[in-house]
């Protein structure tokens, strides 16, 4: 898969039905750093959430760097990631 199949198919999955099966990715992250907060005693932010789950995908691929999967999925979250920081300025 070359670098442009990649993005386009991390663009395909945060697209299409997402927002349907969970809600926006912002709503959907701020309530994953809601969970994470109150576990850990922490302030989590939505910004947080998807960062954690870039550095999530690059654990894994440390032990698999062919799986391709995990490198689409960090190119989704880097771009929701982005999105909900640009809405906070």
């Amino acid at each position: 898969m070359n670098r442009e199949e990649i993005l386009t198919l991390a663009a395909k999955l945060i697209s299409d039905d997402r927002d349907k099966d969970y809600g926006s990715a912002e709503a959907n992250f701020t309530r994953i750093a809601e969970i994470w907060t109150a576990m850990k005693g922490v302030e989590f932010t939505a910004s947080d959430v998807g960062l954690f789950m870039v550095a999530v995908k690059l654990a894994r691929l440390s032990t698999n760097p062919s799986h391709i999967d995990s490198y689409v999925d960090m190119a989704g979250y880097s771009a929701l990631t982005a999105e909900i920081n640009e809405t906070k300025d």
